[in-house]
């Protein structure tokens, strides 16, 4: 049996949630860490890295609880509302699929935003480990200029900071980053999860902190209905509870606390579904 963990964007929030799920789900005995593939999308390409690094999932569940010094995290202003508007706007003329994230490329090149090079510190300090894991991770990033996605994985002669902060790099917010001469964008314009990419595993699980903010795209969504048939496929998303504690602005490194709790106690309310699944 081959398993899967997939892991969706969501911002600051969404890092430190999925890592209080997975911790959690550690503490009643599910340890994904198992897997046979994980997929990282945006944010999840953070926790994918730093779940297969050696640093225990208590110490980073305890980075977003009880942090050490200061946050490298720089706080940035989200209107998800505006965002959809734009992207909507853009969608309009462009047209679903890889039409419309060229048009986001655009827009995100054309974008203010923090230099490149500080972004990639901000990324540099997330990952406990620069190298990337003997486990087959793949992170998503979108070409800025086509719209076609990147798969980075360990055989690419990419590091796993640039692929990281390509998949992490929110249009309009973060600056597009160059990797081998090409500018990419987040990876959550393809897919918020890039569940498709699971394609032929046994088992998914998916962490899903946010939705897709258009929508999936029909030819993507084929790819993922394709996966649900064959697989036991299991998605958890925030409950009540981590809504509240994710906030309005994912971005936002005040809600990294409260969402790795949330997510901790969450896990108790889906640890029987995964554990019977995973098993």
């Amino acid at each position: 049996m081959k398993r899967a963990l997939v892991l969706g964007g969501g911002g600051v929030a969404g890092i430190a949630w999925e890592t209080g799920i997975l911790f959690g789900l550690s503490e009643l005995g599910v340890d994904v860490r198992t897997a046979d593939l994980v997929v990282g999308t945006s944010a999840g390409s953070t926790v994918g890295a730093q779940l297969l690094s050696d640093i225990p999932l208590g110490e980073l569940y305890d980075r977003h609880v009880f942090p050490a010094g200061e946050s490298t995290e720089v706080p940035v202003e989200l209107d998800v509302e505006k965002m959809a508007r734009d992207w909507g706007a853009l969608l309009t003329d462009a047209g679903p699929g890889r039409p419309l994230r060229a048009a986001i490329g655009r827009y995100a090149l054309a974008a203010p935003t923090p230099p490149e090079r500080a972004r990639r510190a901000v990324i540099e300090a997330r990952l406990p480990s620069h190298e990337w894991p003997q486990t087959p991770l793949r992170i998503v990033a979108v070409d800025a200029s086509t719209g076609e996605e990147r798969v980075f994985t360990r055989d690419d002669d990419v590091g796993l900071v640039d692929a990281v902060a390509a998949s992490c790099a929110v249009p309009g917010v973060w600056p597009p980053v160059t990797v081998e001469s090409r500018r990419y964008v987040d990876g959550g314009i393809r897919s918020s999860t890039n569940l498709d990419l699971a394609k032929g595993y046994d088992v998914v699980l998916v962490l899903a902190p946010v939705g897709d903010l258009l929508g999936l795209e029909p030819a993507i969504a084929k790819k993922v209905a394709a996966v649900e048939k064959k697989a036991t496929v299991v998605t958890v998303r925030p409950d009540d509870a981590s809504v509240a504690a994710i906030g309005p602005n994912p971005l936002d490194p005040a809600t990294a606390a409260p969402a790795a709790q949330a997510g901790r106690a969450q896990a108790s309310s889906v640890a029987d579904e995964v554990r019977a699944a995973w098993s």
